[in-house]
């Protein structure tokens, strides 16, 4: 074998040992599940409790003697911090005092005669400069203004150091205390400074004693706070200590004086450790001289960088962590003793358990069998007793259901049957329809359409089933095809919205649309239903009757003005020539005639005027531009309006058909302006756009605007939007509060096209 034939094996044996594990503890009985369960809850439980107080306990153990040891090694820190500082303030002071004596003795000697000022001054330098302060310090002299009185360096006598910080202070102050920090010239880092200063009034002379942090050292005195450290213990053993930088022991309880970085059989490397990393905290193994083993031990640490010194608290954590030996033995026989209370509860409570779950196994057992009668005795009120009466109730309610549900089946199968026998007449009908029918479903895909659709616009079921039928609907018909699919999904119906849909071969077909929304059984919206009604001949029809209508009332304006224009103006004549007779008679009836005449006139300018209203572009010799303005000017009387038409040059219309029913499109727009709108200006457009091949009519006023709830409801406005469409063109309305504008969009071909017959 392989090694990979090995290791599948290796997995194949494992995978069948885990297998049988699983099935041993599903095939144990419930009582033994019961004590497994238990018992493994219980150890556990237990487990995670000792763990959680063992580890609680012991943090906070940890955390007391961290926090007791730290506060022990701050305390031993600020002590000789305390005591150093005490010592040199007492020691500076001290210099600096005496040293006021001696300038008021030599002062008095001078005040009695002894020797002269000059010479108490003098001598006073010399004793000043004659004394040092430990390695480096020394005594100097300021006065008020900050001028250097005495120093060392000679060169700085009489030179104003005001502008340093403490040197002001010591303007102020003039007696006291000061801490500063200071770089002499030779030297590359500043260093921390004390000084003890005391007042000369006489002289106006600020004594001071100075010296540098880094030699207090050796005006300590360890003896001081020796006993006080000594006397610090942390358990049974632990206690504080303290080393210089060199190993050896400054306060010890058993290595008093002894330098551990020079003694082979002491460890060295932990205190190394700590005197590289100042402060914190370290663990390590310990064993003191006299002691048997070395015993874990917790030391909190910190450094005092002008001396040098690592001051530290210590504890053995073998002490630290006695008690939690004893936790845990008391936790271990409390846990042994209930477990022992648990075994016996639990082999009782699963025997009042599982003798009752036999017993209805038994009665499942027979019922499965079909017997729905069986029923359990209920012998307590407990669970159990609750359970028999739930399976009894059980077993009443599927008799009950069993025999319902028997009555249930046969009646929904004869419901599926005559569901059946409604979709098949359903399709039938769909398949029978002299109509094109589209089923949709909700995101627009087709899921059935009708033989009348594929004999219409020549696409198939298999070509359209599963796709969207966008591709049959003009690009400018889908503004108004939008809104019919927004109400058809809010299960709102459309009912004959007139439209126009192209067929598979690019021919544009005037339809009809009505649809609804198809819902299941549940009444939830699953698609659409619409049907497209071919209404391209009677829109023909319409057309040729609209056509028909228009040429018959050009035919009487044309009469009106050929035939009964001159037979009125030739009455008109007549009725003239008889006043004029009548007249030269003296005959009083010749003011009749000449009634006459006048009226004549005026039946001659109503008929041309009816003439111009039945056939407008052929009474007008110039073109459709000149009908147009025609129209302002037959408005012009009414008062306060006025009147201004804006056209393009060379635009025209030569259908006569498209400019008769343009012509009466604006004519009833301007109409409607002048009688509703309270407007005092409105304006004609003729306007070309040559480069999109489209020609806009129109006409706008300043009024009050039209009713959003009653636009297009008007019979002159529906007029004017079928006739737009009779001459395929599009018609708008844009109405608001500043005013009303009705626009006509049409090709500009419309320009171009001439009625044969007429031509003719």
């Amino acid at each position: 074998m392989t090694e990979f034939d090995t290791t599948d094996a290796a997995k194949e044996v494992k995978r069948g040992k885990l297998s049988g594990i699983r099935h041993f503890l599903s095939s144990l009985q419930i009582r033994y599940k019961f004590l497994i369960s238990f018992a493994l809850i219980f150890f556990l439980s237990m487990l995670l409790c000792n763990l959680f107080i063992y580890v609680y306990v012991r943090n906070n153990i940890e955390d007391r003697i961290e926090s007791e040891l730290t506060n022990t090694t701050a305390m031993i820190y600020d002590m000789v911090n305390t005591s150093v500082n005490v010592a040199i303030k007492n020691h500076l002071r001290a210099v600096a005092e005496k040293n006021l004596d001696i300038l008021n003795a030599l002062y008095q000697r001078s005040l009695a005669g002894d020797i002269t000022p000059e010479d108490a001054r003098k001598r006073a330098v010399d004793v000043i400069l004659s004394q040092t302060i430990g390695t480096s310090g020394y005594l100097y002299c300021l006065d008020s203004q900050g001028d250097v009185t005495v120093h060392p360096r000679g060169g700085l006598i009489g030179i104003n150091v005001a502008e340093h910080d403490f040197v002001r202070q010591m303007m102020t102050k003039k007696q006291g205390y000061l801490e500063y920090e200071w770089k002499n010239p030779e030297e590359k880092e500043r260093r921390a400074k004390a000084l003890y200063m005391a007042h000369f009034e006489p002289w106006d002379w600020i004594i001071a004693a100075s010296a540098y942090r880094s030699e207090f050292i050796r005006l300590v005195n360890v003896e001081d706070f020796r006993q006080s450290i000594l006397s610090l213990k942390f358990g049974q053993s632990g206690y504080a200590f303290v080393f210089d930088k060199d190993g050896r022991a400054i306060i010890h309880p058993v290595l008093q004086d002894v330098n551990i970085f020079q003694t082979p059989e002491l460890p060295n490397q932990y205190l190394r450790d700590m005197m590289q990393r100042k402060k914190g905290r370290a663990v390590y193994f310990w064993k003191n001289p006299g002691e048997t083993r070395p015993r874990k031990k917790l030391v909190m640490f910190n450094y005092i960088p002008e001396y040098q010194w690592v001051v530290a608290s210590s504890s053995y954590l073998d002490e630290l962590y006695q008690p939690l030996t004893t936790i845990r033995n008391v936790f271990l026989g409390i846990s042994l003793l209930f477990f022992s209370i648990m075994l016996a509860v639990t082999f009782g409570l699963s025997r009042t358990i599982t003798t009752p779950l036999r017993q209805l196994m038994a009665r499942f057992s027979t019922a499965t069998a079909g017997d729905y009668s069986t029923r359990m005795e209920i012998r307590s009120a407990d669970e159990v007793g609750q359970l028999a009466g739930y399976f009894n109730r059980f077993m009443e309610q599927l008799e009950t259901t069993h025999l319902e549900l028997k009555d249930e089946i046969r009646v929904r199968r004869m419901a599926e049957q005559a569901r059946n026998e409604s979709r098949v007449r359903y399709y039938l009908l769909m398949e029978a329809a002299p109509d094109p029918i589209v089923n949709y479903d909700m995101k627009g895909r087709v899921i059935y359409i009708n033989p009348a659709f594929a004999r219409v616009f020549g696409w198939s079921l298999e070509e359209c089933k599963g796709g969207k039928m966008d591709h049959f609907v003009p690009e400018a018909c889908w503004p108004e095809t939008k809104v019919m699919i927004h109400q058809v999904r809010v299960g709102q119906g459309i009912f004959n919205v007139e439209t126009r849909r192209l067929t598979k071969d690019g021919r544009v077909v005037d339809v009809s649309i009505s649809g609804a929304s198809a819902l299941d059984a549940r009444g939830k919206l699953t698609g659409s239903i619409i049907i497209l009604r071919d209404i391209t001949r009677s829109k023909n029809l319409e057309k040729q009757v609209m056509q028909a209508g228009d040429r018959e009332r050009m035919n009487i304006g044309q009469e009106l003005h050929d035939d009964l224009c001159p037979h009125l103006i030739g009455i008109s004549g007549l009725a003239a020539v008889i006043r004029e007779d009548l007249k030269s008679r003296q005959d009083p009836a010749a003011e009749l005639a000449g009634k006459m005449g006048l009226l004549m006139e005026d039946a001659v300018e109503k008929t041309r005027q009816l003439a111009r209203g039945l056939c407008p572009v052929h009474l007008v010799s110039h073109g459709f531009q000149s009908a147009l303005e025609e129209i302002a000017d037959q408005f012009a009387y009414y008062p306060g309006i006025r009147f201004e038409c804006r056209m393009d040059e060379g635009v025209d219309i030569l259908d006569d058909s498209c400019a008769i029913h343009l012509y009466h499109i604006a004519r009833e727009a301007v109409n409607n302006a002048v009688k509703h709108s309270n407007c005092d200006q409105i304006f004609i457009d003729l306007i070309e756009d040559a480069a999109a091949g489209l020609i806009h009519l129109a006409v706008t006023d300043n009024g009050t605007g039209i009713d959003s709830d009653h636009a297009g409801r008007g019979i002159g406005l529906q007029i004017m939007a079928y006739r737009a469409k009779i001459i395929e063109a599009q018609f708008n309305i844009e109405t608001g509060p500043k005013g009303t504008q009705i626009i006509v969009i049409f090709s500009s071909s419309a320009r171009l096209k001439i009625d044969k017959k007429e031509a003719y």
